[in-house]
């Protein structure tokens, strides 16, 4: 051992509740049961590694549930190098994949033809960008506290990589069973070579199901996993590209007749990247995290989820009060522009349609743009634009090339531009300049990368197929980061949140907006509800169409205002009371005294209680249009500790007792409660940490309740 570390029996057993109060949870490094081990806790997530003779994870547990998460030994990673694979550490010669004891571990063996482990690192985390902090948000830190731990390894011994290394790196953060792994490949052999691929984690998990038969979908090991590799997609679910859950040929015991059981975790691209790493040069992966869920309770694991986005994406908590303003020219800019800050609104976004133009170099028009961000800024207001990227045909000669016919079209969009082209090249210098040359501060970046790959050989940009889209993916996060690093807000429909993007859609479809109104806010309430599950209030928009969109006529639209002022107020009303911001497009946000009056009310309300109405939400109960529905939003470091926001359908006032549960408000015994900011009145809890609240809620209205810890 290099360092010798507090023994593993100081951390003191798991106790309390880590979702409510998790400051005792410290990530720090430990000497494991023996001289050749390390382990890496908190007290919530513990990975042990063996490091001789080759080093090796040989335990992955929760100190929540005390459950081994790992029942078999693996390599730490792999990469393939100029055609041939190679391990990176690991130990071999476990005949039993079922599970792993400990005195099995001393028998293994160190494989020679893998990559050998040479020594390790140890220090505080390192932010991988930085955040510029420019408008409210919640006191987050960044980069996210805790130990960061590399284990580095040289090639083995009778192969022809020599000078070649491997750093395998490992952040564990405070208070949340939340691991991060990545790689890096250092090149010091005198020559190129060529990453063909990588496989950043392996893990030899427990399986989520035991089948004797396939079923037709499996239930994989309980671990979330997840990486900044991701793209086509606005849910962690769907955008992930590179968690793969395979068979394990080792495991020669499981229960599944054909040996289809997938507890295999390979986290890796699905294609190349087929990168070339020059002589002196280093390549580094995406970054994988794993997150140890502790229950099987839906609002519980969505809540862990959600604490992970605020711990490594801390930005998404930012939650401006936004508007689409419908036309780009300086006069419509700057009447909404006035509106906003009239009423409280803090950024103004050219819309779609607007005629703003992103891509535009012509000093003229940005020095135009200048001056109303300048104007936007005296008013307290951040102002920006739409840009669409992919979805839109370029040219023949910029567009993705699709490798079955070897011609533009069939991407995953139809016609898209490749990021790796001479026009995409342009395009991101073009919106670069524009955005630092005119001071703006919000882009909304339509159709973001999705993925697509191209088999041009003639894109500046990248090679041939095998590292497309590698090098598109890295084109745009290296924007993303520049757009973080200097506090421009990022609405972008993908999760992209890893790599610096601060919100995306919470869910809607957008031809519902053409719905009849009292449809769309009754849908609007069921996005939200279902949204949130995996979101917080910050990290999803909604929208307001205040002027037509997408057809609908006057069935669907709001202006004028002041003719639909119950259907504008009860949009304002479920915004601002989710915490969910949405995207009001029109010319103005208000047309009458009494319009501005009653936006200002909800966008007070908002600003009067906004860290308790962005903190997370546990669901009560969802719209139906037959009933109330409702929400809680819950913070135990607050102190208003709850704040209760129902809605009525109905066309009569509903009067309904309700069980309001406050465990994740951190509340035991006594709560105090306040209808609508009035006298407060106490409230036991019952033995599931519920009071018996009645609710009035007045017809097609909205009623909300602060709640309070009574000491």
């Amino acid at each position: 051992m290099d360092t010798a570390f507090p023994p593993l029996s100081v951390l003191p057993p798991y106790d309390g509740d880590w979702l409510l109060e998790a400051s005792a949870y410290r990530a720090n490094l430990f000497d494991g049961e023996r001289p050749d081990e390390l382990v890496l806790s908190n007290g919530l997530l513990s990975r042990t590694f063996r490091l001789a003779p080759n080093a090796a994870t040989v335990g992955l547990d929760s100190g929540i549930t005390g459950a081994s998460m790992l029942r078999g030994v693996k390599p730490e990673a792999r990469i393939q190098i100029d055609g041939t694979s190679y391990d990176i550490g690991g130990l071999i010669g476990q005949e039993e994949y079922a599970y792993l004891r400990r005195e099995w571990i001393d028998s293994l063996a160190c494989d020679p033809a893998a990559f050998q482990y040479t020594h390790y690192e140890h220090g505080a985390t390192q932010a991988p960008f930085a955040w510029k902090r420019v408008r409210h948000a919640p006191d987050l830190p960044w980069p996210a506290p805790g130990v960061r731990l590399s284990l580095h390894f040289a090639a083995p011994a009778k192969s022809s990589l020599a000078g070649l290394g491997v750093a395998v790196y490992y952040e564990l953060y405070d208070g949340i069973p939340l691991l991060c792994k990545w790689l890096k490949v250092h090149n010091h052999s005198g020559r190129s070579v060529r990453l063909n691929t990588f496989v950043g984690e392996i893990l030899a998990a427990v399986e989520g199901e035991v089948s004797v038969d396939s079923p037709s979908q499996w239930t994989y090991p309980d671990i979330h996993v997840e990486s900044d590799y991701a793209f086509h997609g606005m849910t962690p679910k769907s955008a992930n590209a590179t968690t793969f859950w395979c068979e394990d040929p080792q495991y020669q015991t499981q229960v599944n007749y054909l040996y289809k059981t997938p507890c295999l975790l390979e986290s890796r691209p699905p294609l190349g990247p087929e990168i070339d790493i020059e002589d002196g040069a280093q390549f580094d992966s995406f970054r994988t995290f794993l997150l140890l869920p502790d229950s099987q309770e839906r609002e519980r694991r969505g809540l862990a989820l959600r604490r992970m986005y605020q711990t490594i994406a801390p930005w998404s908590a930012e939650n401006p009060i936004l508007m689409h303003v419908r036309h780009s020219d300086p006069e419509a800019v700057k009447t909404a522009i006035d509106q906003c800050a009239e009423v409280g609104f803090e950024m103004v976004i050219m819309t779609f349609g607007s005629g703003f133009n992103a891509e535009s170099d012509d000093p003229q028009y940005i020095a135009g743009l200048r001056e109303l961000a300048d104007y936007a800024h005296t008013k307290g207001v951040e102002l920006g634009g739409y840009s669409l990227l992919a979805s839109r045909r370029i040219s023949d000669a910029d567009d993705a090339i699709h490798p079955d016919t070897g011609e533009p079209g069939g991407a995953i969009f139809g016609h898209s531009p490749c990021l790796g082209s001479a026009w995409g090249q342009q395009y991101f210098q073009r919106l670069e300049a524009l955005y630092a040359e005119a001071g703006l501060d919000i882009l909304e970046h339509d159709g973001s990368y999705p993925g697509d790959v191209c088999v041009s050989e003639e894109h500046p940009g990248h090679r041939d197929l095998g590292d497309s889209q590698w090098q598109q993916w890295r084109r745009i996060v290296r924007f993303y980061r520049w757009c973080r690093e200097r506090g421009v807000y990022l609405n972008v429909p993908d999760w992209y949140f890893l790599n610096g993007s601060n919100k995306n859609g919470m869910g809607y479809r957008e031809v519902n907006w053409s719905l009849p109104r009292q449809r769309q806010i009754l849908l609007a309430r069921q996005n939200m509800y279902d949204g949130t599950w995996e979101k917080t209030p910050s990290m999803g928009w909604m929208f307001v169409p205040l002027v037509e969109y997408h057809g609908g006529g006057e069935a669907a639209t709001l202006e004028p205002l002041s003719e639909h002022l119950d259907a504008y107020g009860a949009h304002l009303a479920q915004n601002f009371g989710w915490g969910v911001q949405a995207c009001y497009r029109g010319p103005r946000l208000y047309d009458t005294e009494e319009t501005k009056a009653v936006v200002k009310t909800w966008v007070d309300f908002y600003k009067a209680h906004r860290a308790i109405l962005e903190s997370d939400v546990i669901h009560l109960r969802r719209a139906d249009g037959c009933d109330v529905d409702g929400i809680v939003h819950v913070n135990p470091q607050l102190p208003t500790r709850a704040l209760i926001m129902v809605f009525n359908p109905l066309e009569v006032e509903a009067v309904r007792t309700w069980k309001i549960p406050l465990y994740y408000a951190g509340i035991e015994a006594r709560a105090h409660v306040r209808e609508r900011g009035g006298s407060e009145k106490a409230y036991a809890l019952n033995r599931a940490y519920e009071i018996e609240l009645e609710l009035r809620v007045p017809a097609c209205g909205v009623n909300w309740y602060a709640v309070e810890n009574a000491q």
